[in-house]
């Protein structure tokens, strides 16, 4: 038995399958163009216009979250690095001034 061919498979059952499948598409055709139709006239329903305002609504809330966690992560690593940076800036201080008393480096 041919699987690939509709007819084929309508012939073994004594019925054309090939002519549901026609219908079953004239069907998807006509419900698409009724939607397509009404959307012109009437615009979104309220439920779509209520659902894609509520997204955008999240949408934004997400948004702000990330910018205070990012702003959270920017304060933070500042704060890290500089208290590094000092303490590697002192410690490269003490030892300039350790060589200095040793008669090295810029002893003006």
């Amino acid at each position: 038995m041919d699987v690939d061919n509709p007819a084929k498979l309508g012939r073994a059952l004594s019925r054309d399958i090939a002519k549901g499948e026609n219908v079953e598409a004239e069907l998807d055709a006509f419900i698409s163009r009724r939607s397509r139709m009404r959307e012109t006239l009437e615009g979104e329903r309220a439920e779509e216009a209520a659902w894609v305002e509520s997204t955008r609504i999240h949408n934004e809330k997400r948004r702000q979250q990330a910018r205070v966690e990012w702003h959270l992560h920017h304060t933070s690593q500042a704060e890290r690095l500089r208290n590094t940076l000092e303490a590697l800036i002192a410690d490269h201080e003490q030892r300039a001034e350790e060589l200095a008393k040793l008669g090295g480096g810029d002893a003006a």
